[in-house]
């Protein structure tokens, strides 16, 4: 992987934050690499916020010199992964943006139901794409730094991901392998 002289990072929470600053450590990115852009806690729906401020960032991802990566982690939450994909998708239309293409690189990870179903299919947890995980559990920051690194390891070219990967997960990884990451 090519460095990238930086890496915008739309998140929603949190828990993306610590999930992608831990994959993107591991990966070899210093901090100083990456920008966040980060839903303001307190102002209504994040994964609406997320969608808002899509365009503008892959706005700012094109209009950058260096070489530039974005990676936007949005919850599927009921909805389906194409479902949100599509409406991050409408978002660049109506904004009058064209679609994001094959060649640039940009991860669009849409974890189904929340991050805490990656966080615990990385971890070995059994899990469904249906169920809520995100109760509260005071050991997320030790499954966050494991699971980063499980990603890590699965996310490598020609690596082939168990069966216990759940499928929103898969794409996510695609994901990565795309936008070089």
């Amino acid at each position: 992987m090519t460095k990238p002289s930086q890496v915008i990072l739309l998140i929603e929470d949190s828990r993306h934050h610590q999930f992608i600053f831990r994959y993107l450590r591991t990966v070899g990115l210093e901090p100083r690499a990456m920008r966040i852009v980060r839903s303001p806690s307190g102002a209504g729906s994040a994964e609406q916020w997320v969608r808002e401020q899509f365009a503008i960032e892959v706005g700012e991802y094109r209009g950058r010199h260096a070489k530039t990566k974005l990676i936007v982690v949005i919850d599927a939450d009921t909805h389906t992964v194409h479902q949100r994909l599509r409406q991050l998708d409408q978002a660049l239309q109506e904004a009058g943006i064209t679609l994001i293409r094959d060649t640039e690189e940009i991860a669009r990870l849409v974890p189904k139901r929340n991050i805490e179903t990656w966080i615990l299919c990385l971890n070995d947890v059994p899990v469904d794409e249906a169920t809520d995980y995100k109760r509260p559990r005071n050991d997320w920051t030790e499954l966050i730094r494991t699971a980063a690194v499980t990603l890590y390891g699965w996310s490598r070219s020609n690596t082939a991901v168990p069966p216990s990967c759940v499928e929103s997960l898969q794409f996510g990884i695609q994901e990565l392998r795309k936008a070089g990451l």
